[in-house]
Order: structure tokens, then C-alpha cells, then sequence
């Protein structure tokens, strides 16, 4: 109807064609292609000729119907991007998008709700090793069972350096992850963490943390140097929050698949697939080139990352410790230690020691036992 009132009006001469032209929106060109397809089929040939036709870069309706069919047999609850991550490792060659409106169209994942007004994040640390954020997501990660998933990581580049499973997230879980930390990549500057009671102590309930009174996490940070910074809500631990979500979405579904149930294939799984696809997916690269973080120069992380606990030696040159007597054996450079403070040094597998300064006297199986003759000559921090 347009083209026919602009028409009417070039043929009776009250508008030219470039006027005829800027009333249907097109160039001068385009009107006069409509005048020669209208006086050569009518009003049809104005039709768009790519109406009804396929395109030439569709897609065969097989590889639609086996993409969605994959979804429907092995993936199904997985969101797209995770799903699109495996697709690129099976060799698929198609976009996100193209493969994200396949499987919407088919109904097989909804369509995302309108995000709201944006919320400025905070910027991340300019360089890897600045600050790393350490934390625990309690989830049942495999059917029937409840285990906490504990993730260190970087805040510059979303790096995981530890990714593992244990029962319930503590002292020894946290010392595990930074040791994994610094023993691949060396100290970092600061850990960013909750107000968990085995990072720190909190006078009053939901108030500050006490930064003078050390817990046995936030003691071996102090000796390694690594400043500790205490979050005050969920939104200050957005960054590790996020990844978490993406855990439970992602994780849980790949164990089901390949079938792993049990802890032991769970954190190998982790170790050896998960978290290298993960920092190859989401891992950024920092701000500014170099790296914030510094060799250890051979610093024992052993006796440093554990519990550290001082007791008075007896008359009978022993020590009480939990129910137990660990006697001190013969030393050739001092009679006894009668009276004298020592520091008892308990590791992840519960195994002790004491140590008198930097040197080590004796060391103990859990149940109290005398392991090796004391090395006089081996340092602790």
C-alpha cells in the first residue's frame, strides 16, 4: 500500500523518485528495482525473493538432530556453556550461539531472564600472587553425600591452584591448599578468606576479627610472610562465590557422568581433568605482565603449615600432649630438658614432633610411639 500511494505520486509528477524513495525508507536505487519488478509481476514481485528459501549456511537437519539428540542422552541440565565447552572438545565447529538457539528451539534449556542493572565489580589485583582467596563450599557433590569442596585461587586471573575434597573444611584442609600453592608457584602477597574460626578469632559475633590473636592458620601465614584479609560478607567473596556456582552446576554433573562416587576418584578427577579445563575455559590474564609471587629459598613448609602448640618439660624429661607422654630421648648435647619450653608440632597425617628452638628432638606416630633417633642437625622455621 505504500509503494502503490508513493507511486501514484511520481507518476502524477508530485514527487521525484528520490522523494518516492525516502517515503518507503530505501535508496533512489531500490525504488526504481521495485518499478521494474512491479510492471513485471505486480504487487508479488515486490515479495522478498529470500522468503521461504533455506539459506545456503544452514546446518544439515542431521547434525541438529544429533546435537540435540547428544543433550538429551548425557547432558541433560546442563547449561549451555558447559555444554558447549564439551562440544568444542568433541571436535564441534560451530558457534555458542548457533549451538546455544538449537537447543533452545528445541526446548531443551530455557531461555536466560533479563539480567538487572549492571553492579560495578571490584577491580582485580594487577598481578598473579598479589591476592589469592581461599575457601569452602559444603554441597552434595555426589549422590548421598555431603563433602566440602575447598578452592584457592587467584584474584588477578581466576587461576585454581587447589582443588580438593574433604569431609569438613578446617586448619589442616586450609594448610593443604596453600602448601599446593607455594609448592607449585612459591609465597604469595595476601589470602583473602571468610571469617571462618580456623582463619580467625571473632570476639564478638558478627564483628570484627581479632588480628593479634592468632589462630594456628593465621600463625603460619604470619611466619610465611602472607598478610591475611578478613571478608565481611558474600559479596565481598564475589569473585570465589561466583566460582562456586559454577562448581555446583558444572561439577556435579561431570562426576555423574563419568560415575565417580567416591573421594578418592572425585579429588584424582579434579586434579587431573577439572581444574586444568576450568583455568583453561576461565582463567584471565592479569592486568600488568610478571608475577607478584617469590621463591621460598627451600623454607621447610612442612613444619610450618601445621599445628604448633608449646609445652614445659617434666622432671621424667617428658611432655603431656592430649592424653599422651612423649618422652624426649637421650641427647648428646644436653643432658635433659627438665623445665625447659618446647614447641610440639602436630602434621595433617597426626604424626608429632618436638622441637627445642629450630632444632628437632624427637619425632612420634600419632599414638605416642617414638619414630626415628632425633636429627640434631635438622632446621624448622
Amino acid at each position: 500500500m505504500n509503494f502503490e500511494n508513493a507511486l501514484t505520486l511520481w507518476t502524477e509528477q508530485r514527487l521525484t523518485q528520490q522523494e518516492a524513495a525516502r517515503m518507503l525508507g530505501v535508496c533512489e536505487r531500490t525504488f526504481r528495482r521495485y518499478l521494474q519488478r512491479y510492471e513485471e509481476s505486480g504487487l508479488d514481485g515486490l515479495n522478498d525473493q529470500r522468503l521461504g528459501q533455506a539459506s545456503a549456511r544452514r546446518a544439515p537437519v542431521d547434525e541438529v538432530m544429533a546435537l540435540c539428540d547428544r543433550y538429551r542422552s548425557r547432558h541433560i541440565g546442563w547449561n549451555v556453556r558447559h555444554f558447549y565447552a564439551w562440544y568444542c572438545k568433541s571436535g564441534g565447529q560451530r558457534s555458542y550461539t548457533w549451538v546455544k538457539n538449537q537447543l533452545q528451539t528445541a526446548r531443551l534449556v530455557p531461555k536466560a531472564v533479563k539480567r538487572g542493572a549492571h553492579r560495578k565489580q571490584r577491580e582485580r589485583a594487577a598481578l598473579a600472587g598479589m591476592i589469592l582467596h581461599q575457601d569452602g563450599s559444603t554441597h552434595q557433590w555426589v549422590p548421598g553425600q555431603m563433602w566440602d569442596l575447598i578452592v584457592t585461587m587467584d584474584d588477578a586471573t581466576s587461576d585454581h591452584y587447589s582443588m580438593f575434597f574433604v569431609d569438613e573444611e578446617g586448619t589442616i584442609s586450609s594448610f593443604q591448599g596453600v602448601k599446593d600453592t607455594i609448592a607449585a608457584h612459591g609465597l604469595f602477597c595476601a589470602l583473602y578468606t571468610d571469617r571462618g574460626t580456623h582463619y580467625w578469632h571473632t570476639p564478638e559475633a558478627g564483628g570484627k576479627v581479632d588480628k593479634k590473636n592468632l589462630t594456628q592458620f593465621g600463625r603460619a601465614m604470619h611466619q610465611l610472610g602472607i598478610e591475611m584479609i578478613a571478608a565481611y560478607s558474600p559479596e565481598a567473596r564475589g569473585r570465589s562465590e561466583r566460582a562456586f556456582r559454577t562448581h555446583q552446576d558444572r561439577l556435579v554433573k561431570e562426576l555423574a557422568y563419568h560415575g565417580i562416587t567416591t573421594m578418592a576418584a572425585a579429588n584424582r578427577y579434579l586434579s587431573e581433568v577439572y581444574r586444568l579445563a576450568f583455568n583453561a575455559e576461565f582463567m584471565e590474564p592479569a592486568r600488568e605482565p610478571g608475577s607478584a609471587f617469590v621463591p621460598t629459598l627451600n623454607a621447610p613448609l612442612d613444619d610450618i603449615l601445621c599445628e604448633h602448640y608449646e609445652r614445659t618439660v617434666g622432671r621424667n624429661n617428658c611432655i603431656s600432649f592430649e592424653r599422651l607422654t612423649l618422652q624426649i630421648p637421650a641427647d648428646p648435647y644436653r643432658c635433659n630438658y627438665v623445665k625447659t619450653k618446647v614447641r610440639v608440632h602436630r602434621y595433617p597425617d597426626n604424626t608429632l614432633a618436638i622441637f627445642h628452638g629450630p632444632r628437632k628432638l624427637a619425632s612420634y606416630l600419632s599414638d605416642g610411639t617414638l619414630m626415628t633417633e632425633p636429627n640434631q642437625n635438622q632446621q624448622a622455621a
